[in-house]
């Protein structure tokens, strides 16, 4: 890397020209938060074919099942208890469903009282991951108690889900959180290994990237909330807000226009990243090539089936002056994953690991 990590006073005002006046601002909504929230926890796909989804990731990743809930299988990510969840679409359209995030002192009453006060009101309609997330559209709230026949404990295991203004569905759960039974679903069996060895190695979750109808709100809607701090900007006004460690949320508003990777609906979850020890384009290509994911052609439009890609985030949009590689490539639904360095925190350098915070 060399000078690529140094990243100097003119360069940072330069390139990320609105990353000056956020410190501030992002502290005093870290302070005044009722949520405080600690990395990602997981994050559920909804898919075509179950069986056919968890032998791929499998297959790609080596993830053992670190739980299951009913029809709906968990993938353990690195050393857990994160994780993956593969849950069938049903009737619907595949997608990334829901996002959960770990939260310190985990209660489900205070973190009601804390969405009642910003407007988000009680529903019982059950959303189509395996029979959690929840339905009714934008800033509403449902906690789900998980019994015994989808692995929680015999009083339930509570779930809590919220939508926010553009109806995107975030769960809050205990950092220990392992899709298992207790009051705190933590308690899960010894997990269970992967019939494959993997050809890729995970470590963690890195981020996700949400489309909406308007960026700015959304920004402000979740540092309000769970006092997220801005960690980089991808433009002047693309702030990445951490989640803990190097992990960040992404809010891009539009629906996503002028974004390099796959446009989607306003109100979807474009895509999620996970992370690697080593990154190196070059080679995690082959290895995704091997694996019979192909080159995408055409830049334009959605990207199909299993087809990979690179972006090159140039300075302009808080990038390498010569480019930060970012990966992605798509799942058997069409799903979008990207993969980048353990390091990798939204910022510039060419692994993306120089950020303002």
């Amino acid at each position: 890397m060399g000078s690529n990590n140094v990243l100097t006073r003119r360069r940072l005002l330069r390139s990320l020209p609105a990353v000056a006046m956020m410190p501030l601002a992002s502290r005093a909504f870290a302070q005044t938060a009722p949520i405080r929230v600690r990395g990602i926890n997981h994050v559920t796909l909804s898919v075509s074919d179950v069986k056919r989804s968890v032998d791929f990731y499998q297959g790609l990743f080596g993830m053992p099942v670190i739980s299951r809930q009913g029809m709906t299988t968990n993938l353990q990510i690195g050393a857990g208890p994160q994780f993956l969840g593969v849950s069938s679409a049903g009737a619907g359209r595949p997608d990334i469903n829901h996002i959960c995030l770990g939260v310190d002192d985990f209660n489900v009453d205070r973190i009601t009282a804390a969405l009642s006060q910003r407007g988000i009101t009680r529903t019982d309609e059950a959303g189509n991951a395996g029979g959690g997330s929840l339905g009714g559209g934008p800033m509403k709230m449902r906690v789900r108690m998980r019994g015994p026949d989808t692995g929680g404990t015999r009083e339930g295991t509570p779930e809590l889900y919220f939508s926010d203004p553009d109806g995107v569905v975030m769960q809050l759960q205990d950092p220990r959180y392992c899709g298992g039974g207790g009051a705190l679903g933590n308690v899960c069996a010894p997990a269970e290994p992967s019939p494959k060895k993997g050809l890729i190695a995970l470590r963690g979750w890195s981020h996700c990237t949400i489309f909406g109808s308007d960026g700015a709100r959304a920004n402000s809607f979740y540092q309000d909330l769970l006092g997220l701090r801005v960690q980089a900007h991808q433009g002047p006004t693309a702030p990445v807000l951490g989640v803990g460690g190097v992990q960040f949320l992404m809010f891009a508003g539009g629906a996503g226009r002028g974004r390099a990777s796959t446009p989607g609906p306003a109100g979807s979850i474009n895509h999620l990243c996970m992370n690697m020890d080593g990154f190196n384009p070059d080679a995690v290509i082959k290895t995704l090539e091997s694996y019979g994911i192909k080159p995408r052609g055409s830049a334009q439009g959605p990207a199909g089936p299993l087809v990979h890609y690179i972006s090159m985030r140039m300075e302009n949009r808080g990038g390498a002056k010569e480019g930060t590689p970012e990966l992605y490539f798509t799942d058997p639904d069409g799903l979008l994953i990207q993969l980048q360095d353990t390091k990798y925190c939204g910022g510039a350098g060419v692994l993306g690991d120089v950020c303002a915070g």
